[in-house]
Parts: structure tokens; C-alpha cells; sequence
């Protein structure tokens, strides 16, 4: 008979937290943004919220062990501001 070594347990390392929220009239395309820029950067990013009622909030969430690194991420994104997205797109292209 075969023994069962169970996986180390994550503790709440991965519980989803939410890094973004907003329920502004343009808080789906931030939220698709954050999350664009977050997965980038290599840190995965859930984006919770319906598109088909704008009424509701959109959330970007990430595990709680990735949110400090995901907060310095964002940050960064958001002093760089749109002409580094700009330009790291182009980069992308070559």
C-alpha cells in the first residue's frame, strides 16, 4: 500500500486580499490595468467584479504573500506614470 505524503500546507500565504477597489464609472479598466501591470510583473492578479453591471465594484486581488511585492509594483507603475507603460509596450514589440 502506497503511503500519502501530504503537501506542506500554505498556511494563509495564499488566501486572496484585495490590492485595488473601485466603483467609479472607468474602475473596470483601472482594475484591468492594475491586474495587467501586476501580471507583468510576475505577481498573479484576480480580477473580481461584473462588467455587465457597472454599478458594482471591481476589486483586483492578490495572495497575501505576494501583496507588499504587488504594492511596490503598483506604486512604482503609478510614479513612472503612462509614458513608461508607453514606452515598455514598445519594447515588448521588438
Amino acid at each position: 500500500m502506497d503511503t500519502i505524503i501530504p503537501l506542506e500546507d500554505p498556511g494563509h500565504d495564499l488566501d486572496m486580499v484585495t490590492l485595488f477597489s473601485s466603483m467609479n464609472h472607468d474602475a473596470e479598466m483601472e482594475a484591468l490595468s492594475i491586474q495587467s501591470v501586476l501580471e507583468g510583473a510576475g505577481i498573479e492578479a484576480v480580477l473580481v467584479g461584473p462588467s455587465t453591471i457597472p454599478s458594482v465594484e471591481f476589486q483586483v486581488q492578490v495572495p497575501r504573500a505576494q501583496k507588499d511585492d504587488a504594492e511596490r509594483v503598483l506604486a512604482a507603475a503609478r510614479e513612472a506614470g503612462p509614458a513608461s507603460a508607453d514606452e515598455a509596450e514598445k519594447q515588448t514589440e521588438l
